[in-house]
């Protein structure tokens, strides 16, 4: 696969890893970028049926966390010895709908041995966006189309910028569990499932208009399985047209049952799903004027790698690192979007990375960036309300679409600006993750630093860690003149003392 050469490291051109949990199928993809080609090194490819393991309430059934838990098991056979800073997994649909997804959240990443980030709809759609315009380059405007086991996302894009990218709550394992339980096949069925895939997706039809791209693009398992049957029936070449897929349809209908299909390249593990995959294409064909949909090169595993490209890229750039990565344009933006003081959170940021630097000097990047990009967004709740501003901070940032975050960090930067003042009863459950902890103690301290908006000596402040003990010293003369400063510190550490968490002692 040809790609456009970019800037590689020797360290950059070794082996990453993408691990893409999927509501139907898990994939493990390990690739490399040598001289900007990509060059898949192995692909693994289990059929876990997440998504049809979510019950009545919600919850995920110990059955399918089961089949989960020993896929990522056997997945990390494959990848011992990979450097944390090589391998990113992301979960989709099924756990951003899961209410018990943490409790399965912290069982996968001890069997995977890596973290995991669940991520949202709109940054699933830009992974997949950008595998595909790395993997298959183009300047014409295109819709690219993503059926996945429980959504469906759908980007509108040029070159390696998407224009648009929706994420919708429908797809081939949702669908069929719905209208085909018991695998049976009616022409009443397909039109009732058809029905409701047209109007989940009809708030899209001005959005993805005929007039706005030239060619359509459809990526990963649903496409690719159709377009492999309709090649090997000799139905078409493989691109997917309306005529076909009603013909899928109508085989479909005649067999009566998933279990007596027989179609020339349907795969086994396609065959449960199979029934609401077509209705969903066929929907997304006639409803948006889509006369030829082709199979795409590229998909959301390998968004993820060059997106982890492009951070491992930026954490060894010196001069311009900040926009390599997406997510410090995030930041700006949102910081733009939100009037966010740009003075005061540069205040907060240097004396709260001081700190920290101080307590954790050998702390991984990630860690320090998401304490900088919280300080950063720790007032962007004041264009809500001053009052109780750090609530609407983190409640901003736990539910706003960031490209480049994953909703679980998004949600850790959330609770930093949750804890950045005020009592710590509100962070109970998460004060026992001792990262987010020196975390959360460097933003409160720098917080109150330069709680006069006025220019502070970010390094005046020395805080030292023994056990639980944290020692702040301050020199004489500035406690002296900043009384106020220096009170608002006592209170404090009476806060941190009711908490029981830590001590917090002012010298």
């Amino acid at each position: 696969m040809n790609l456009l050469p970019i800037p590689v490291t020797p360290d950059i051109a070794a082996p990453l890893a993408a691990i893409d949990m999927g509501s139907n199928s898990f994939r493990l993809e390990i690739a490399q970028l040598p001289r900007g080609q990509y060059k898949r090194q192995e692909y693994l490819k289990e059929t876990v049926r997440l998504g049809a393991g979510l019950d009545e309430e919600g919850m995920l059934t110990e059955a399918a966390m089961q089949r989960g838990l020993e896929c990522l098991q056997r997945f990390a056979l494959r990848l011992k010895g990979f450097p944390a800073a090589r391998v990113r997994a992301v979960a989709t649909q099924t756990l951003r709908e899961a209410k018990n997804r943490n409790a399965f959240l912290a069982r996968a990443q001890e069997a995977l041995g890596y973290p995991i980030e669940v991520i949202s709809g709109r940054e699933e759609a830009r992974l997949i966006y950008a595998g595909v315009a790395r993997l298959q380059p183009s300047d014409e405007p295109r819709l690219v189309i993503d059926i996945g086991g429980r959504s469906t996302e759908m980007i509108l894009g040029r070159g390696r910028r998407p224009a648009s990218a929706e994420s919708f709550q429908i797809g081939s394992v949702s669908l069929s569990m719905r209208f085909f339980p018991d695998g049976v096949f009616t022409a009443d069925a397909f039109r009732a499932a058809q029905v409701a895939a047209g109007a989940e997706l009809e708030e899209a039809l001005t959005l993805f208009k005929p007039a706005l791209w030239q060619r359509a693009l459809g990526s990963s398992g649903t496409v690719g399985a159709v377009a492999q049957i309709l090649a090997a029936s000799g139905v078409t070449d493989g691109r997917i047209t309306p005529e076909a897929l009603r013909w899928c349809i109508e085989q479909c209908i005649a067999a009566g049952n998933m279990s007596r299909i027989d179609l020339l390249g349907l795969k086994e593990d396609r065959r449960a799903v199979v029934g609401g995959g077509l209705c969903i294409l066929y929907t997304l064909l006639t409803q948006f004027g889509i006369t030829e949909l082709f199979p795409a090169k590229g998909a959301l595993r390998q968004g993820v790698i060059f997106d982890l490209v492009e951070r491992l890229e930026a954490a060894r750039t010196s001069d311009g690192a900040a926009k390599q990565d997406m997510r410090e344009a995030s930041v700006e933006a949102l910081q733009k979007r939100f009037a966010v003081d740009l003075a005061q959170a540069a205040r907060v940021q240097a004396t709260a990375q001081s700190l920290y630097k101080q307590l954790a000097p050998r702390a991984p990047r990630e860690r320090q960036r998401e304490l900088a990009w919280a300080a950063a967004l720790h007032e962007m709740g004041m264009m809500v309300s001053h009052h109780d501003h750090h609530r609407h901070s983190a409640y901003l940032l736990a539910h706003v679409d960031a490209a480049g975050f994953s909703q679980s960090q998004l949600k850790r930067l959330g609770d930093l600006a949750l804890g950045q003042r005020g009592g710590l009863r509100k962070l109970d459950g998460i004060l026992g993750d001792e990262s987010l902890l020196l975390q959360l103690l460097s933003l409160r301290l720098a917080v109150i630093k330069a709680h006069a908006r006025e220019a502070v000596d970010s390094q005046a402040l020395r805080l030292k860690r023994e056990g639980k003990r944290f020692t702040l010293s301050l020199p004489k003369s500035w406690a002296l003149q900043n009384p106020r400063t220096a009170y608002l510190l006592q209170e404090e550490a009476a806060a941190w003392a009711r908490s029981g968490v830590l001590e917090l002692v002012l010298a």
